[in-house]
């Protein structure tokens, strides 16, 4: 080998530090410099063995220090080890070595890369090391040396001048992409209110992310378009990268709505998630609140697609509805014709494994290109050391093993430095074990269950319970660890794709496939979950429910948690299942949460019967009816009715639970408009509560509900006279909450006899009696109240304060009254 001419440092150019024992490998040492000016890298390093003595030991670790790469080649010697300021007894070498790990520490060096003679090499017996104390040190400082680092074997000096080539070349390719890589490789921003997720480095799909373009496009005469293909294909990444692109001149808004918490298999639909409503109602409801219309959320669901075309209609907002897969046939041809009806100005695009509909731009995603793969492993490559030690032939062959598949291909290059996976072959050849009747998606996640650490281990097992998304405060009580190591905990499973967060890291949630596997290698860490679980939210529920209305921001703010809960009341035992009940009935009605409230009154009222507990299976029957009345679904109501009656006669309750059951069939004809059904009804129903007390809460309550079937039915005079009956029994019972209720609804009557002067009275009374009580529904009906009685008396400034707050309360509750006191603001505004 001709000896290469002395380079010259170029201003700038990239440095490579040269470290070997030189004795043993004066040709490789010349072979990779020579790969180094060839790569366009300077190389430095000493070209004879250096002075035994401290100066030499300093010129070597100075040489280290002005390096932007550490190049480690090692064959058969240790090396010297100096016998002075050297407490550890190491080779100079593996001081070399170890600076160079400080350096990269604090990220002073850019790049280690270790080469190791194979066994195969032929050496002279000179150049290798005798005694067993050396021979030891070497192999330790070997295996130091590659631990977590992909590491090449020479055979020849030649086969070495390629590897380092390769690995200088394959470095600086990965700079310069660093530099010029496309718009496509930030992270995505748009000017557009969204609550679109965050997006992983996304790289190729530009024919793809045109077509969607043109379809988004307000002049195009298509709805948007459907994104199909298998999973695992970025079907959800290239929705949202297409929405991020959008125009901010096509739209106002973007709301994205994911249902990953369902999953289709072989058998049909299995609920993931465990909860207690359908997807399709999931999908509305969650459509509903991202547009301000929670009010639409308490309507009957099959008068929800309509009501949130008339809500987008004058607006221009871009819909993404994401894994409809999940849902049934006829819940997916429901979102189908719902889409095909958008108002004109607003756009969808919907995912899913398998074709939903026709005359949109349809997009079968198929695996992605060599180029986008090896984009996607560069930038992943950035945060994962191991894998990017690892050069551009190996990624090729990992896209070529992934079948192109987005998903798979992160998930493989994740755990490359992990676990069993050490390198690149070990990951390969992971994947090429796989049985060919399993998903190789499940046999990686079946070993990585095995590499957690506790925390992640307990915090992925509590992610599991939770079908909302959870924030850390959540996590952490449930998986009883501090919020520090469930926030690095999580960091560490995002990092593996196994938990998905918002876009500012808020809340968090579990990929589902995940889920399975834990049921299956950790039970025990889930069955203590749940337990914990259980009891943190029956103590939560028990504490802060009830008629405590004070205590429901708590409830509020827990929600995710309790909501994670309810399907491990509804699969244990039932007594505490009906006491979860019992406690969260206020609750769900006055937060607005209607579908929640009737699918868990529906669930429990079976597990009281196959418990043989009637008495509770009437109450959830009525629950259940209640939630249909406020819905006006007269038949559900009556049914309910029956239902409760039939229950209670089972369980041999008397007049208290049989005048229930009379008066909510008295709400079902009120629903009707069968006033003189429902006034009879609900006079039946005093009657039998009287011959138990004449002045208790219930003979009250039933006064009321009579009251409004007489003045429902222009009956002013009854209703006035029956409203004060109830309030002079609720006084004299220490009633509170009935008082501001039958004190608000004079006041309502007096609305509607134009008595202006009275209703403002009344309402004032009811708004100080609320503010006791803490109800938050009753101060925005009486605040509502109290503008329209102000702002009919020509008081437009003294209304306004009281229509704002109305409007305010009513929109945090999602009520369907919101709409009255808008109006009755507009008024006060115009």
């Amino acid at each position: 080998m001709q000896p290469m001419p002395t380079p010259q440092h170029k201003p700038g150019q990239i440095t490579a530090m040269i470290s070997s024992t030189a004795f043993d490998l004066p040709e490789h040492r010349a072979a990779v410099k020579e790969a180094c000016i060839a790569a366009g890298v300077f190389p430095i390093g000493m070209e004879q063995l250096p002075a035994r003595d401290a100066s030499g030991i300093k010129v070597s670790l100075e040489m280290v220090d002005q390096a932007d790469i550490y190049l480690g080649i090692y064959a058969w010697r240790y090396g010297w080890v100096p016998d002075f300021d050297n407490p550890e007894k190491v080779s100079i070498t593996e001081m070399e070595f170890d600076r160079a790990i400080q350096r990269k520490a604090v990220e002073d060096l850019r790049e280690i890369f270790i080469f190791t003679a194979h066994d195969n090499h032929p050496f002279i017996k000179n150049d290798i090391e005798t005694g067993d104390e050396p021979q030891r040190k070497l192999a330790a400082f070997k295996t130091k040396a590659c631990d977590g680092r992909v590491r090449r074997e020479f055979r020849s000096a030649e086969e070495l001048q390629r590897h380092v080539g390769d690995a200088l070349r394959d470095y600086l390719r990965r700079e310069r992409e660093k530099e010029d890589s496309p718009q496509t490789t930030s992270t995505p921003k748009t000017s557009i209110p969204h609550n679109l997720p965050s997006l992983q480095p996304f790289f190729g799909r530009e024919e793809e992310l045109r077509k969607i373009a043109d379809a988004l496009d307000p002049e195009s005469r298509t709805w948007g378009a459907l994104i199909d293909g298998p999973g695992g294909m970025g079907k959800t990444s290239l929705a949202v990268r297409a929405a991020y692109d959008a125009s901010a001149d096509a739209f106002e808004k973007i709301t994205f709505v994911s249902l990953k918490s369902r999953e289709l298999d072989d058998d049909g639909v299995r609920d993931l998630s465990g909860f207690l409503i359908s997807g399709l109602a999931e999908l509305l409801n969650e459509l509903a609140r991202e547009l301000g219309r929670d009010d639409i959320a308490k309507a009957v669901e099959s008068e929800r697609p309509r009501m949130l075309l008339d809500a987008l209609r004058g607006t221009k907002t871009l819909l993404i509805l994401d894994n409809l897969e999940s849902l049934l046939k006829p819940e997916r041809d429901t979102v189908f014709t719902f889409v095909k009806k958008l108002p004109h100005g607003c756009k969808a695009i919907l995912t899913s494994r398998g074709r939903i509909g026709s005359a949109a731009e349809e997009l079968i995603l198929e695996k992605l290109s060599e180029d986008a793969a090896l984009a996607t492993l560069a930038k992943l490559a950035e945060t994962n050391p191991a894998l990017a030690h690892t050069s551009e032939a190996e990624r090729v062959t990992l896209y070529r093993e992934t079948g192109g598949k987005p998903l798979l291909l992160r998930w493989t290059a994740g755990q490359i430095g992990r676990g069993s996976c050490v390198t690149f072959t070990d990951a390969i050849h992971y994947l090429r074990s796989c049985p060919e009747e399993n998903d190789p998606l499940e046999f990686i996640f079946g070993d990585l269950v095995e590499d957690f650490s506790e925390a992640e281990t307990r915090t992925l097992c509590a992610l599991t319970y939770f079908t909302l998304p959870a924030k850390i405060e959540h996590i952490t009580t449930i998986a009883e660890r501090d919020e520090t190591e469930t926030e690095r905990a999580l960091k560490s499973l995002i990092n593996r794709s196994l938990v998905v967060p918002s876009e500012e890291l808020k809340t968090f949630t579990l990929v589902p496939l995940v889920a399975d596997f834990l049921r299956v290698k950790k039970p025990e860490v889930l069955r203590e979950t749940g337990d914990r679980l259980k009891k943190h939210v029956y103590a939560l529920v028990v504490e802060n429910g009830y008629q405590k209305h004070d205590r429901f921001p708590v409830l509020d703010a827990a929600w995710p948690t309790v909501a994670a809960a309810l399907p491990c009341f509804l699969a244990g035992e039932n007594r505490r299942l009906q006491t979860v009940c019992d406690a969260l009935d206020d609750f769900l009605n006055f937060s607005g949460r209607w579908d929640e409230q009737l699918a868990l009154s529906l669930d429990a009222e079976k597990r009281a019967l196959a418990a043989g507990n009637y008495e509770k299976a009437g109450r959830r029957a009525y629950d259940s009816g209640w939630i249909h009345g406020l819905r006006g679904q007269a038949a559900e109501v009556l049914a309910c009715a029956d239902r409760a009656e039939a229950h209670w006669r089972e369980a041999k309750t008397g007049a208290r639970e049989r005048a229930t059951a009379i008066q909510l069939r008295g709400h079902g004809y009120k629903s009707a408009k069968d006033y003189p059904s429902a006034i009879a009804a609900c006079r039946e129903a005093v009657d039998l509560w009287r011959s138990l007390g004449r002045e208790t809460k219930d003979v009250a309550t039933g006064l009321n509900a009579l009251a409004e079937a007489e003045r429902m039915s222009d009956d002013l005079d009854s209703a006035e006279r029956d409203y004060r009956e109830a309030l002079r029994i609720a006084r004299a019972v220490d009633y509170p909450e009935g008082v501001a209720a039958y004190t608000g609804n004079l006041a309502g009557l007096a609305l509607d006899r134009e008595d202006w002067p009275a209703a403002e009275a009344l309402a004032r009374d009811t708004l100080r009696l609320a503010e006791t009580v803490g109800k938050q529904e009753s101060l925005a009906l009486n605040s509502a109240r109290l503008g329209q009685a102000l702002l009919r008396q020509g008081k437009r400034e003294e209304a306004l304060p009281h229509a704002k707050r109305a409007v305010e309360i009513y929109q945090m509750l999602g009520s369907p009254y919101r709409r009255e006191a808008q109006q009755i603001l507009a008024e006060c505004e115009s």
